[in-house]
C-alpha cells in the first residue's frame, strides 16, 4: 500500500528500533548466540544491526525515513537479514517481548567496563532483563519542543503498549498478562513514563540528579518509555513490546509520528500538556500489561474503564488528521481492524499453544511470522 503525504507538508521523519531473541530451532529455548548472527548479519545491514546487554539479543535498525513504504522496506530487510542469518548458523530469531522456551534468569551479560557498572548499579534487576521491545524515534531537533510534546504523549503510552502487547509467557510458563515485559520493566529506578517536564534544561536538571544518585549509569541508562533520544534528535516512544510482524511495527510507527505531530500544534498553541493522576497513569500500564487489546483499559482522565478497543479507536480519531497529512491513516486503521479479527500478539501466541498444547508451536509461529519466506527460499536454494 502506498502512502503519499500532501503536498508541502511538514511530516518529521521516523526511524524503528526491533529487538529480537535468537533460538534454537529445535527445542525453541533462547540461546546465547547474538554475536553469531549480528557477526554475519553485517555484510548486508552494517550498522543497522548490533547487540543488546544481554547475549540472547539482537536488535536491527532503520535509517531515518519520511514514508511508511521505506520504512517497512528497512524493517522487512533488517528482519530477513537477521533470519538468514541465524538459520545459517543453525538458529533462528524470534519477535517475542519476552522468552517463551529456556531458562532465561539470569541472561548472559555481555562483557565490558559499561556492563560491569550497570551490573554493580543494578545488580539483581539485571535477572530478569531477556525482554525485546521496539523503539520508535520521530524526528525532533528543538528540545525544548520534544520536552513538551513528551507530555502530551504521556498519558497516551499505556494505550500504546496494549496494542503491541507481545509477552504472554516467561521461562515456559504463561503469566496470565499480555505485556509480562512491562512488568518487569517497571522495577527499574528510571522506568515508566517520565515526569511533567517543562523545558530541556529541567529535563537535564532531572537526569543530573538522578545519575547523582546513582540510579544511571549514563544517559543510555534513562530508560523512560518516552525520552530525548541521546544520540539522535527524536523523540524516542520506548513503551511497546516487539511486535510479531513487520507490518505491525509500521503501523504503530505511523501512530507515534502521528501523536508527535497532533502534541506539537498543541505545543505551538502554548498547550504544555496534561497532568493526569499519576496513580490512574500507573493503573492505566497495569491494565494494559494485563489484558492487551482483549480486555478493558482506564481512561486516565477519569479513572473509568473502557474497551481496550474503544481506547484505541479514540486515540486514532484524534490524530486522523495527522494520518491523513502523512498519508497513513489506511495503513493505521487496516491494523487496528486486524487487531479486532486476530487479536493482539499476546493472544495470537496463546492460540498457537492451544492448538496441541505446546509451546515449541508457539516458537514455531513466532519464527514464521517474524520474517515470512526467508526458510523457504533458503531451503530452494540449497535444494
Amino acid at each position: 500500500m502506498a502512502t503519499e503525504q500532501r503536498p508541502g507538508s511538514t511530516v518529521p521523519r521516523i526511524g524503528v528500533e526491533e529487538e529480537f531473541f535468537v533460538v534454537d530451532p529445535d527445542r525453541g529455548e533462547v540461546v546465547p548466540e547474538a554475536a553469531t548472527v549480528i557477526d554475519r548479519a553485517r555484510p548486508a545491514l552494517g550498522a543497522r544491526v548490533g547487540g543488546e546487554i544481554t547475549k540472547l539479543h539482537v536488535e536491527a535498525r532503520t535509517d531515518p525515513c519520511r514514508s511508511l513504504d521505506e520504512l517497512g522496506a528497512q524493517l522487512a530487510e533488517g528482519r530477513r537479514a537477521v533470519q538468514s542469518a541465524a538459520s545459517s548458523a543453525g538458529l533462528r530469531v524470534i519477535a517475542s517481548a519476552s522468552p517463551v522456551l529456556g531458562n532465561a534468569v539470569p541472561p548472559p551479560i555481555t562483557e565490558g567496563p559499561r556492563q560491569d557498572r550497570g551490573n554493580a548499579t543494578f545488580r539483581g534487576l539485571h535477572d530478569e532483563l531477556a525482554i525485546c521491545a521496539v523503539h520508535v524515534h520521530v524526528e525532533e531537533p528543538d528540545r525544548d519542543r520534544a520536552v513538551l510534546i513528551g507530555n502530551h504523549l504521556r498519558p497516551h503510552l499505556p494505550v500504546l503498549l496494549a496494542l503491541t502487547a507481545n509477552s504472554p509467557y516467561w521461562c515456559e510458563r504463561d503469566t496470565g498478562y499480555a505485556s509480562w515485559r512491562s512488568v518487569t520493566w517497571g522495577r527499574w529506578p528510571v522506568a515508566g513514563p517520565p515526569p511533567f517536564l517543562t523545558s530541556a534544561q529541567q529535563y537535564d536538571e532531572h537526569i543530573a540528579m538522578l545519575i547523582e544518585a546513582g540510579a544511571l549509569v549514563d544517559h543510555g541508562t534513562i530508560f523512560w518509555d518516552l525520552r530525548l533520544s541521546a544520540n539522535h534528535p527524536t523523540l524516542e516512544v520506548r513503551v511497546t513490546d516487539v511486535p510479531v510482524t513487520a507490518a505491525e511495527s509500521v503501523a504503530l510507527a505511523a501512530l507515534v509520528r502521528a501523536l508527535v505531530m497532533v502534541a506539537g500544534q498543541a505545543v505551538e498553541s502554548g498547550d504544555e500538556g496534561p497532568r493526569p493522576v499519576p496513580e490512574l497513569l500507573r493503573l492505566a500500564y497495569w491494565r494494559a500489561a494485563r489484558d492487551g487489546m482483549g480486555g478493558h483499559g482506564v481512561d486516565v482522565s477519569t479513572g473509568r474503564l473502557l474497551p481496550a478497543a474503544a481506547l484505541a479507536d479514540r486515540l486514532v480519531r484524534l490524530v486522523r488528521p495527522a494520518l491523513d497529512e502523512a498519508g497513513d491513516r489506511q495503513r493505521v486503521e487496516d491494523w487496528l481492524a486486524r487487531l479486532g479479527t486476530d487479536g493482539d500478539g499476546a493472544t495470537r501466541q496463546r492460540a498457537a499453544a492451544a492448538a496441541r498444547g505446546r509451546l515449541t508451536d508457539v516458537v514455531d509461529e513466532i519464527i514464521a511470522q517474524t520474517a515470512p519466506g526467508v526458510l523457504a527460499e533458503q531451503e530452494g536454494t540449497l535444494t
